[in-house]
């Protein structure tokens, strides 16, 4: 199998956990009609309030890059930036190998 999968952890401002959370929710309906897109996975961890985890699986990391360009996609990256604690952790860049779902 050949996707490209993506897992990483936003974390907000204080306070402002719940707003990240909301805002990457509005994303992951935008990009679910994205070309490639099989899942868009927004994840909190129960012990973090402020916390939020993304996990993606795409075709390829081209039609990734390519669901920055869906509209309003943009505008969502704009609203959650200055909720951001600090620059986005180096997410992991995943091989995945199959499983219910994929």
């Amino acid at each position: 199998m050949n996707k490209y999968a993506l897992h990483g952890k936003l974390s907000a401002t204080a306070g402002n956990g719940e707003k990240l959370a909301s805002i990457l929710l509005e994303a992951s309906q935008l990009v679910s009609t994205a070309k490639g897109c099989h899942l868009y996975l927004i994840s909190k961890d129960p012990k973090d309030a402020e916390s939020v985890w993304v996990t993606e699986v795409w075709d390829s990391q081209e039609d990734h890059d390519c669901s920055l360009l869906v509209p309003g996609v943009r505008e969502l990256i704009s609203q959650a930036m200055p909720l951001l604690a600090g620059k986005p952790e180096k997410g992991q860049v995943l091989e995945v190998l199959g499983g219910a779902g994929i």
